[in-house]
């Protein structure tokens, strides 16, 4: 095997790798469709739902309930969460979400719930 291929299959591992990670489940995080995350979210009593979106996205529609907490913001007021209420969180499509979920996850919060999709899939009705 010559270095061209060695450095060619280098590369292709690595961009495997960066794939995976960003597509990966996050370990000990539920990831729900809209209408699971819906009933779900009903259903369970004390249920803080948290948006990650930045304050502008928010302002222009979110999940009636939800809290804006934007994921830029999120190390510095992990304080304002309780650790013993179960979380909902949801961004634009998914991935902010998951990288709040996997914060809230190292910050001691047991029950994160992470809409797929994000308020892109979301087909129920939003607030403004």
């Amino acid at each position: 095997m010559d270095t061209s291929t060695m450095i060619i299959i280098f590369i292709a591992l690595v961009v495997i790798l960066f794939f995976y990670k960003k597509f990966a489940p996050v370990k000990g995080v539920r990831t729900l469709h809209s209408k699971e995350f819906e009933q779900e979210r009903m259903s369970t009593k004390d249920a803080i739902v948290i948006d990650v979106r930045e304050p502008h996205e928010y302002k222009a529609g979110h999940m009636p309930g939800a809290k804006n907490l934007p994921l830029s913001q999120l190390s510095s007021r992990m304080n304002e969460l309780p650790k013993d209420k179960p979380v909902f969180v949801y961004c634009q499509s998914g991935m902010r979400s998951k990288r709040a979920a996997l914060i809230f996850k190292k910050n001691g919060i047991p029950s994160i719930v992470n809409l797929k999709g994000g308020i892109m899939a979301w087909h129920n009705s939003l607030r403004k």
